[in-house]
């Protein structure tokens, strides 16, 4: 079925969000129906005459008219990666923003992420600063979980502490670092606002006991945003496991860094 005129490139959205998903199932993050992934698409679906539209419970006025593709809820990551479009569907944002239909490319009825008023808060804010951000992907990396249950970790700062400090490409490739989300119930708008006003100052977003959220420009980026994030974790624990205390960088050696992320923005 062809929804939209720009088929080729949904095509290709399509085929990342399929191997990302093969990637974050056989690294063990996406037990059961765990984690979810939206992409703000660059076409206008052809839509039915009279859809159906379906109200939200919080208008997002900046994503008037925009298209997605998100999986649904309920869906396996190792499904999702044999088939985006069996395992998601595509919805498009009424033009008051109060609400969206939902577009089905097959014969089965899916309904979005359980965590939809995060992803469409999160892509409301996206547009409304005007930065191009286009994947919002939610997963339940476990290196990152678990650093959550050290009860000496529960703020933005103690997290950035171990993330920047156990290699320098973290800090390169994420500069803005982790906004730390303590503990709310997951699915609610208030998960979402606490989450929306993370990213304002952060390139990834971990929610206490539960897992991170990152936005990028593409699929793939985004997921190695995630990625890079879990390899400090993964050094951290490597050094407790081994019987001793991570050095980690240096305050001179992060802003040495800094410097550098700086020159590469210029």
């Amino acid at each position: 079925m062809n929804l939209f005129t720009k088929q080729n490139e949904i095509e290709k959205i399509l085929r990342d969000v399929q191997r990302v998903a093969e990637i974050l199932f056989q690294k063990g993050w996406s037990e059961k129906n765990a984690g979810n992934i939206s992409v703000k698409l660059p076409d206008a679906i052809a839509l039915v005459s009279n859809p159906k539209v379906h109200p939200l419970d919080k208008p997002f006025p900046a994503l008037a008219d925009t298209c997605f593709y998100m999986t649904g809820t309920g869906k396996r990551m190792q499904d999702v990666a044999v088939s985006a479009t069996d395992n998601g569907l595509f919805i498009q944002i009424t033009p008051d923003g109060h609400g969206y239909i939902p577009v089905k490319a097959t014969d089965q009825e899916v309904r979005p992420t359980s965590e939809f008023p995060s992803h469409l808060g999160i892509h409301n804010m996206i547009a409304e600063r005007g930065s191009h951000e286009t994947i919002v992907m939610h997963t339940h990396a476990t290196e990152i979980i678990a650093l959550t249950q050290n009860p000496k970790i529960k703020s933005s700062e103690a997290l950035n502490k171990i993330l920047w400090g156990m290699h320098p490409e973290t800090m390169v490739f994420i500069p803005k670092g982790a906004g730390f989300v303590p503990y709310i119930l997951p699915g609610t708008q208030t998960i979402a606002d606490a989450t929306i006003e993370q990213f304002a100052s952060h390139d990834i977003v971990v929610w206490e006991k539960h897992g991170i959220f990152a936005i990028g420009k593409d699929v793939i980026d985004t997921f190695d945003n995630i990625d890079i994030a879990c390899k400090s974790a993964k050094i951290w624990f490597a050094c407790k496991s081994a019987g001793f205390e991570p050095e980690g960088m240096t305050d001179e050696q992060l802003d040495e860094l800094r410097d550098l992320v700086k020159k590469f923005n210029s």
